[in-house]
């Protein structure tokens, strides 16, 4: 049995931490430990219809944001590493810089100090160059900064088909089976499944 925690910070975008518990419970081999900030419980009851019990109730294990004495906090703790969906920029900044004063962000720290896999859906826009510098940072570090990017390759026709994508991504980090997204296999492929190529827009001879 693989623990794999999942952090839900107060960014925008609470639907994919949710989403990843959710298939992540479809998973035999994985634990799941989450860690819910007291911004991502407000941003849950503003963004879904879900109240925070049932969120909770995803997950395996639920540990408090507060308690910096929990087995996460520990490096000999095993886990597999983290999922932090989405990533607010201040979450982003206390883990660039290992300010561990809370779970979340010390059960990151945990992550990176062993050398075990932490993805970041780093969830702002536009970034200014501070943001951007946070992400090196996190990065050079060894974080994984997974920003919820929609594909279009797989005419996504939901919402949801736009959350799966990413939280798919996601889990390939830890080599997760799953099947939320549809994967290129090139556009012979997708031709031969009914998807007309793109075709180029003919240029005017009289632009340059």
């Amino acid at each position: 049995m693989r623990r794999l925690i999942v952090g839900i910070s107060g960014a925008s975008g609470v639907i994919y931490g949710i989403r990843a518990l959710e298939a992540l419970r479809e998973v035999s081999d994985i634990e799941t430990h989450l860690v819910l900030s007291p911004s991502a419980k407000r941003t849950i009851i503003e963004e879904t219809d879900r109240d925070i019990g049932a969120v909770e109730a995803l997950a395996d294990v639920v540990h408090r944001h507060g308690d910096i004495g929990a087995s996460l906090a520990s490096g000999s703790y095993l886990t597999a590493g983290m999922i932090v969906a989405p990533c607010s920029i201040k979450t982003l900044s206390e883990i660039a810089h290992s300010h561990n004063e809370n779970l979340l962000t010390r059960a990151a720290d945990v992550c990176l100090k062993e050398r075990r896999r932490l993805v970041l859906l780093v969830r702002e826009t536009p970034l200014h160059p501070g943001h951007l510098d946070l992400m090196l940072q996190a990065s050079r570090c060894g974080a994984i900064i997974l920003p919820p990017v929609p594909a279009f390759y797989s005419r996504p026709r939901t919402i949801d088909d736009i959350v799966d994508h990413t939280v798919g991504k996601a889990l390939d980090q830890f080599d997760i089976p799953h099947n939320l997204l549809k994967r290129w296999a090139g556009a012979a492929a997708n031709v031969a499944h009914g998807k007309p190529q793109a075709r180029t827009r003919p240029v005017s001879p009289d632009r340059p």
